[in-house]
């Protein structure tokens, strides 16, 4: 069938949904001399951070890449270490996302993480789930490739039970199945600490996004770094595949 076209979204200055590739933890405790671990601390302030920076610029969702499906294959005890700065950041933050209305989601294999970092997930995203002003969503044992599977196969199982017609095939059908399924697709992706890589992250949902790369090391990111990415995004046309002129007639006719 043919591929349906995109159109385009109405054009704002602030994007809607920002998704952020949090890197550099690891070199920013080495050029201080401190322990990986130490970066993962620093790391998470900047999370809480950047949180509420984004809801204050006028971010209305913000995802974050906190533990890639790949992440696994690092060494056992920084794995154990980054777990517990995650049940450690739930336990915490749990009131603070209550009273300033946050609400929580996840995306990604999270029946894999450990039993207190699930349960403290469930906790939060059970005590959050009203909320509807601005959504924190936190992509933990999350891969595309991997996403992308469970995907297809949740898609073959409809269409074997007669739920799906095969004929039927379209992206928004296929999109039902994806973890991200009822979010909006990211606007701009931002990626912290120079790398110019998408790591396996959204990479269906940005297909469209406009992406932001950026020098400064995730625990040195602050609010004005994200209203710099967000500034940059708001001088730039997205244009779905159209050309100027389609976008803006208007500008077109002066």
């Amino acid at each position: 069938m043919p591929h349906a076209s995109k159109a385009p979204a109405e054009r704002t200055a602030v994007p809607r949904h920002v998704a952020i590739i949090m890197d550099g933890n690891g070199r920013w405790a080495r050029q201080r001399g401190l322990p990986r671990i130490e970066g993962h601390r620093r790391g998470v302030e900047t999370v809480r951070t950047v949180t509420f920076a984004a809801r204050d610029l006028g971010v209305k969702m913000l995802t974050l890449y906190a533990f890639s499906a790949e992440n696994w294959n690092r060494p056992k005890d920084e794995v154990g270490a980054l777990m517990g700065l995650l049940e450690l950041y739930l336990r915490k933050e749990l009131r603070t996302f209550v009273r300033d209305r946050v609400r929580l989601m996840t995306i990604g294999r999270t029946e894999d993480l450990p039993a207190g970092v699930r349960r403290h997930l469930a906790a939060t995203v059970e005590a959050t789930k009203a909320f509807t002003d601005y959504t924190l969503v936190l992509a933990l044992n999350y891969g595309s490739r991997t996403e992308a599977a469970d995907a297809a196969r949740g898609y073959a199982a409809a269409v074997c039970s007669g739920s799906q017609k095969l004929d039927d095939a379209s992206w928004e059908a296929f999109a039902r199945h994806l973890y991200t399924s009822g979010m909006p697709d990211p606007d701009l992706v931002i990626r912290t600490s120079g790398e110019t890589r998408v790591s396996n992250f959204l990479l269906l949902q940005a297909a469209y996004a406009e992406f932001f790369f950026t020098p400064v090391l995730w625990p040195d990111f602050t609010k004005a770094d994200l209203a710099a990415a967000i500034a940059d995004y708001a001088r730039r046309e997205r244009r779905y595949g159209l050309t100027s002129e389609q976008v803006n007639p208007a500008a077109a006719a002066e």
